[in-house]
């Protein structure tokens, strides 16, 4: 009997749709794309339009080729990869390796993966949209005459395998700009003062507010010994007393860089792993007797716009789980950002019958926790808002202005499911204050100054820059990700302590690009260039005409570039020390992963070690050796011996120079939420704050 035959992209998801699609179908992976353009030559023809020169991806040959011939045996053929321009991209390849006709109604779309969705997209199959695919293919164009133009020029004036991105290298951009903020920044003084204040035998904090009613910044000890003297006595009058109502709304459910985001803040995943794991969640996970459910929509997306189902389903769940008064009855769905296609549905829970705490035995434990996290976040979303009780307090002294405020959770509300996470990761906590009068006097028990100085931006952590690259419109969801890991591959930037710095690599290579491509590797031209992508996407701007107008100009700077740019000798630094293994002087050499030691008689020597950091600690196990930074490879940070393998002592924590007072152990240092503890590793001692 004849079968119908559906292409998808992964086997994953293959599994999942042929349960829902029964025996008359026959489903098969492409594995992704089945053509590209060829990766030893640029594979676009600038003088003939801009001509693509696809050719069938190296080790597809063999899936092709089973695809052709079931293809042969087909009553029709569905092409249901991603539904997004890649997806679209995917299938108009597939129809032409196919030879099927392009104006039939082949392609399927669906956001999520579950029966009622699959079904319905099929009764509906629509042509390829070439405005997608055109989108794509500029894209892709456009990307390959950046990178395979500029790249070899990296090569002959700096070393080779450098290359250079038409987003990769806006985003080493920002961060080198952000470095250069900080290097440059001048920390200024300035000075707080906190109160201990008692009213009816209860304690409360306040704040140094200003003076005779006016807000006023202390810049330097005088200003703060001069309002000490100004207070008189240990009486405050209570000058003013507010107390409000403040609604509190939910926080949209998630998109792509919201995903990431979160899930960088709560769960400690990296950006590709997210992806990684949203992806398996939407296509697919074996629940046992019910078979492969794809548990979430569509991750690639940047509209918060749900569907009406989904949001009648959350409501009824809602109201029977937590009661009628938390359902969200009035509120105004929040709209998508300026810069949203808002081509797909929100990153939500299929059905929120498939509650995270029934789905313990069928997840690995961060499957779990990344769909716990998709879960509360969407049924937040549907919740009523939380109503807080605020209350601020004015105190007053000899014209000495302090000011205490409050807040109480009245009714939780949403929060009751899920509160967003900020990138300080402070808690929000209830603060209450007594039930003070205006005119009322209250008895100053202690007041602290504090001396602080301003600080620099912050170094960018991987959901600083995904937030950063949306709000400049640089990237769409389906390449944050993948940016973040090439700019790491490349050498170009590296994290410590999980915040983004450059390498000497990444900001010479910066340099150079920018001398002589200013205007190709700017934040205006990249998100312009993604306006136009869309434009085309939408069917209103042509994408041959895109491309030319770009590649004109670049073409000229290109030229100019390969005559005027100097040859740049990366000169091996010398480590200060001898190769065990030769005798001959060890240098600093740049990979992939960063500075390492290798032995400057390459290649007769191949010796290579990393470099590690002395903490200037004496190992406890062996009294010998010192303890030494070091790297798993995951890359997180560990400290060992440096007489290792002779000495196999390892510890996550940083040991200190100091032993435990007690019991005479070691003393570690350990991260926490509220910063820096000491601690033993043997007995109960600790100290509240790293010395």
């Amino acid at each position: 009997m004849e079968k119908y035959l559906v292409i998808v992209e992964s086997p994953a998801k293959a599994k999942t749709i042929k349960k829902y699609l029964g025996s008359k179908y026959d489903v098969k992976a492409s594995m992704g794309h089945v053509r590209d353009l060829p990766r030893s030559q640029t594979g676009v023809d600038v003088d003939a339009n801009y001509e693509p020169k696809y050719i069938t991806i190296r080790g597809k040959g063999p899936i092709l080729k089973d695809l052709k011939t079931a293809a042969k045996k087909a009553k029709r053929i569905f092409l249901a990869a991603d539904p997004d321009r890649e997806g679209e991209a995917i299938a108009w390849h597939l129809a032409h390796s196919l030879d099927m006709d392009l104006d039939s109604d082949c392609r399927v779309v669906f956001n999520e993966i579950t029966k009622n969705a699959i079904k319905d997209s099929f009764k509906r199959p629509r042509k390829i949209n070439m405005d997608l695919v055109d989108a794509q293919q500029a894209r892709r164009v456009l990307d390959r005459l950046v990178g395979y133009k500029v790249s070899p020029l990296l090569w002959k004036k700096i070393k080779k395998g450098l290359s250079a991105g038409r987003v990769q290298t806006v985003a080493v951009r920002l961060i080198v700009e952000r470095e250069k903020e900080i290097e440059a920044f001048q920390p200024e003084e300035y000075w707080k003062i906190k109160g201990i204040f008692s009213a009816s035998g209860e304690d409360f904090e306040a704040q140094f507010y200003g003076v005779g009613g006016k807000k006023k910044e202390l810049s330097n000890e005088e200003e703060v010994k001069e309002i000490l003297s100004t207070i008189k006595g240990k009486q405050f009058k209570i000058d003013s007393v507010q107390k409000k109502e403040r609604r509190r709304n939910p926080s949209p459910p998630f998109i792509t860089s919201s995903l990431q985001q979160e899930a960088a803040r709560k769960l400690n995943f990296r950006a590709k792993k997210t992806m990684m794991l949203a992806q398996q969640l939407y296509e697919g996970i074996d629940l046992g007797k019910e078979g492969t459910v794809g548990l979430i929509t569509y991750m690639r997306t940047d509209s918060t716009r749900i569907s009406d189902t989904a949001k009648t389903e959350a409501a009824e769940f809602i109201e029977k789980e937590y009661g009628e008064q938390f359902v969200n009855r009035s509120r105004v769905e929040k709209k998508s950002g300026k810069n949203a296609q808002d081509a797909h549905e929100a990153i939500r829970p299929t059905s929120v019958m498939y509650h995270p705490r029934d789905l313990k035995n069928y997840l690995s434990r961060d499957q779990l926790r990344l769909y716990k996290l998709i879960f509360e976040r969407f049924l937040a979303s549907q919740m009523a808002s939380a109503v807080l009780d605020t209350m601020t307090v004015d105190l007053e002294n000899n014209g000495i202005n302090f000011r205490a405020t409050g807040s109480k959770v009245k009714f939780p509300g949403f929060m009751k499911v899920y509160v967003e996470g900020n990138d300080d990761g402070k808690k929000e906590e209830d603060r209450i204050l007594p039930d003070v009068q205006e005119g009322m006097k209250v008895e100053k028990k202690d007041l602290e100054p504090t001396q602080h100085f301003t600080q620099p931006p912050p170094r960018y952590t991987e959901a600083r820059l995904v937030r950063t690259m949306e709000e400049l419109g640089i990237g769409r969801p389906s390449t944050y990700a993948p940016t973040l890991d090439t700019i790491q591959k490349r050498g170009y930037v590296a994290l410590d302590e999980k915040k983004f710095v450059p390498t000497e690599l990444g900001e010479l290579v910066l340099e150079m690009t920018l001398e002589f491509f200013p205007e190709v590797f700017n934040v205006e031209f990249t998100a312009k260039m993604e306006s136009d992508l869309d434009e085309v996407e939408d069917g209103k701007e042509n994408w041959i005409r895109i491309i030319d107008d770009f590649y004109k100009g670049f073409e000229k700077k290109l030229k100019i570039a390969e005559e005027e740019m100097q040859k740049v000798e990366i000169k091996d630094e010398p480590a200060g020390e001898d190769c065990e293994k030769c005798g001959h002087e060890m240098v600093y050499k740049m990979g992939r992963f960063g500075k390492f030691m290798a032995c400057s008689n390459f290649p007769d020597c191949r010796n290579t070690k990393p470099i590690v950091k002395d903490i200037g600690v004496t190992c406890p196990t062996c009294h010998e050796g010192t303890i030494v930074e070091r790297k798993s490879k995951k890359k997180r940070l560990f400290y060992g011996c440096n007489r290792y393998p002779d000495c196999e002592f390892v510890s996550w924590d940083k040991p200190i120079a100091r032993t435990c007072p007690k019991c005479n152990s070691m003393l570690v240092e350990k991260k926490t939420k509220k910063g820096k503890v000491v601690q033993c590793v043997s007995c109960d001692y600790a100290e509240e704050e790293a010395k």
